[in-house]
Order: C-alpha cells, then sequence, then structure tokens
C-alpha cells in the first residue's frame, strides 16, 4: 500500500468566491451562486443560468508567467493551487521543486480559446489566429501552466476524465506519492464557462431553467457552472515532521467504467457501485464506518435516481441513512473541477465535523431514498467521508477520506 497520503492544503475559486473560509462558510450556509449567463449572450437558448466566477482577478496569483498568456482554466487552476500552497503553509517554503508536481483533470481544458479560434475562422480572420494558440487551447496545457508559474518539475499530468476527472487526479496523485516518485503533489480540476459546454448539455435538454435541485421529486437539471480546486498531498510523516496542518488521509479510491452509453449512466448503477466498492476496500472501510457521502448529485431525473440506486447497492439498509448531501445545488455543476471542489469538501467535513446542505430541496422523491441533508448544514463527527464523482464515458470514481488520529 505505501505510505498513508494526507491533504495540508486547500485552494478553490469557485461561484461562491475563493478562499478556503469564505466559501466554505457560504456552502454551510446554503448560498447559490449560479444567476443569469453574463459570459455570452443566450437569448437563443432556452436555458439562461449558470455558475460563473464573478470579480475574479488573476493577476495577483501570478508571478512567473502573465495571466493574458494563459486561458481561464489556468488562471482559476494557478489561483487555486497558489492558494493552496499559501494554505499548506508552503507559500514561503523553498520546496524542492524536482520532487513537486501536479495532476490536473478537467472537462474541456480551454474552450473559450478554441470558441475564439473558431469566431476568427468564420470571420474570414484565420491570418488573425496568433502562433500563442497552441500554447493556450489544449487541455493539457492546465497542468502546464500550474508547474510553469510555481516552478514545480516534477511529475506532470493532465486526466480528461470529465466530471469526475478531479477524483482521478487525486487518485494518480496518491499512487505517485505511495510510490515515491515525488515527496509532495498538488492535484485538482479545472474548466472555465464556455458556449460549447452550455450549448451541449442544453441540446441534451440537462439545464435546469432556475435551480439545482438534486434529488428532489421536481427536479428539472443541472446547471453548467466553472471553477477550481486544488489539494496539496505528502504523506504523513512528512506532514508531521513540518508540524502542518492535517485536514484528512487519503485513505483509498475506486475506479471504474459504465462501459454501457457516452451520456447515459448504467441503468441499474452497476459502476458506480464497483467504484464505492473498491473504494471501500482500497481503504479497508466498511460501510458501517462511513459517515458522509459528497453525491455526485447533478439534479437532472435519471442521474440522481440511478446515483441513489448505486448507493443502495453498495450501503444496503444503511443507504436511507448516511448523510449525502450535493454542493452542485449550489455552485452548479463546475465540470472538471466539480469532483475536486468536492474532495476539498470531503476533507472539511473530516477535519470540522460539518457537511454542507443540499440546497433548493423541497419535495422528497421515492426514487431517491436517501438523506440529502436537506436546507441546512448539520453538525456531525465525520471520521470517514466519501466522495463520489460520475462522469461521461462511463468514468465513475470514488475517494474515500479518513480522520487522521492525533
Amino acid at each position: 500500500m505505501g505510505p498513508a497520503i494526507v491533504v495540508t492544503g486547500i485552494g478553490w475559486v469557485t461561484p461562491l468566491g475563493a478562499g478556503r473560509r469564505e466559501v466554505w462558510s457560504r456552502l454551510l450556509e446554503g448560498k447559490a451562486g449560479t444567476g443569469p449567463v453574463s459570459s455570452f449572450d443566450t437569448s437563443g437558448y432556452t436555458v439562461h443560468r449558470g455558475g460563473e466566477v464573478h470579480g475574479f482577478e488573476p493577476g495577483p496569483a501570478f508571478r512567473r508567467l502573465r495571466p493574458e498568456t494563459v486561458g481561464r482554466a489556468s488562471q482559476l487552476a494557478v489561483a487555486a493551487a497558489r492558494d493552496a500552497l499559501e494554505d499548506a503553509g508552503l507559500a514561503e517554503v523553498e520546496l524542492d521543486h524536482e520532487q513537486t508536481g501536479v495532476v490536473m483533470g478537467t472537462t474541456s481544458g480551454e474552450p473559450q480559446e478554441v470558441e475564439r479560434y473558431n469566431d476568427r475562422v468564420v470571420a474570414g480572420e484565420l491570418d488573425k489566429v496568433g502562433r500563442e494558440f497552441m500554447d493556450r487551447y489544449p487541455c493539457h496545457v492546465v497542468a502546464g501552466h500550474v508547474a510553469a508559474e510555481l516552478d514545480l518539475g516534477g511529475f506532470n499530468m493532465m486526466i480528461p476524465a470529465a466530471c469526475a476527472a478531479g477524483n482521478y487526479a487525486v487518485a494518480q496523485a496518491v499512487d505517485v506519492l505511495r510510490s515515491g516518485r515525488a515527496e509532495r503533489m498538488l492535484a485538482g480540476g479545472a474548466d472555465s464557462f464556455s458556449r460549447i459546454t452550455y450549448t451541449g448539455f442544453a441540446r441534451l435538454g440537462a439545464i435546469a431553467p432556475d435551480r439545482c435541485q438534486p434529488f428532489d421529486r421536481d427536479r428539472q437539471g443541472m446547471i453548467p457552472g466553472e471553477g477550481a480546486a486544488v489539494l496539496v498531498l505528502e504523506s504523513l510523516e512528512t506532514a508531521r515532521r513540518r508540524g502542518a496542518r492535517i485536514y484528512a488521509e487519503v485513505a483509498g479510491y475506486g475506479l471504474s467504467c459504465d462501459a454501457h452509453h457516452m451520456t447515459a449512466a448504467h441503468p441499474e448503477g452497476a459502476g458506480a457501485a464497483r467504484a464505492m466498492e473498491r473504494a471501500l476496500a482500497a481503504s479497508g472501510a466498511d460501510t458501517s464506518a462511513v459517515d458522509y457521502i459528497s453525491a455526485h448529485g447533478t439534479g437532472t431525473p435519471t442521474n440522481d435516481r440511478l446515483e441513489s440506486i448505486a448507493v443502495h447497492r453498495v450501503f444496503g439498509e444503511r443507504a436511507s441513512r448516511v448523510p449525502m448531501s450535493s454542493v452542485k445545488s449550489m455552485l452548479g455543476h463546475t465540470m472538471g473541477a466539480a469532483s475536486a471542489i468536492e474532495a476539498a469538501i470531503c476533507s472539511l467535513a473530516v477535519h470540522t465535523g460539518q457537511v454542507p446542505p443540499t440546497a433548493h430541496f423541497e419535495t422528497p422523491d421515492p426514487d431517491c431514498d436517501v438523506d440529502c441533508v436537506p436546507n441546512v448544514a448539520r453538525e456531525l463527527p465525520v471520521a470517514v467521508a466519501m466522495n463520489n464523482a460520475y462522469a461521461f464515458g462511463g468514468n465513475n470514481a470514488s475517494v474515500v477520506f479518513r480522520r487522521v488520529e492525533s
């Protein structure tokens, strides 16, 4: 198994703001970060709401690169990564740069850059597309930009596993650390708000007209969003040696594929259940030990029902009693950042003994027999938390977080 790996730093930029304390406080209050889309004109759409990051100024996070030379997802990722290092007490520490790596997840990489390119082509202005386009748009540049800005010359990887990408990034980072290929890892996810992504989900009929209501009988869909989150991971021994604050241990993870359909989940929740079972087995935890589940909880009629089925397959009669909330009700679906944000939430739940609510919940759905922590945050001792993420392509990833005793 290798050494125990722990979370020592959290950084995020979300539709509810940035900064660990600020966002956590707003989540516990059940605040909504979604609203009318301002990034582009939605008059031709039947839906008009999104989870955008307003008032974001990337400049303060950049010291080596110029923020205008990178795309928005990279800007969000760099800001989250720098905050995570500061939160871990490493901002002013001379890191072993060759032994510190980066793994980031994404859904679309830098779609806003592709949109700008397409606009030029449609306008017959291909000659105005600069050579820097190739430095800005491929999805792999997000992890590269984080590494370049922070001068981190260790392991580097980008994982485009859509809505499960953040969990995949955490899993990969844990493997890198356990195998001794790095001393410290930054792991997370990032995506920017884009017309391409919004149009795709609108055409699928998956976007709610007003608000996201996971597990509610009258739920109508998700709200697309943007953001970034990064966790600092290191061995328990390394963290204790430097006197670091420890949020939680990454106790184990489980990955699976539905092998069923590119945009529809398995009708019996088989892949999702398999990921949870593997995560529990890897962590050595029984279902009875899990105190909180961070749900994928997109708010679409089918996905929430199938997620509930999967949880019942794994947890049996406990399934309806384990607190399981979805912060997508407040943040919207931040795509590749989603499960990274939710990994931070699980870490904070373990650390603080508080779990955020599922906002906008009104009417129970008999097909979603779960305790979704409706509308009001809850204080409870969380020794073990599970983070579930299920993505297009049938990608499923569950990660178990555990309290580290003094």
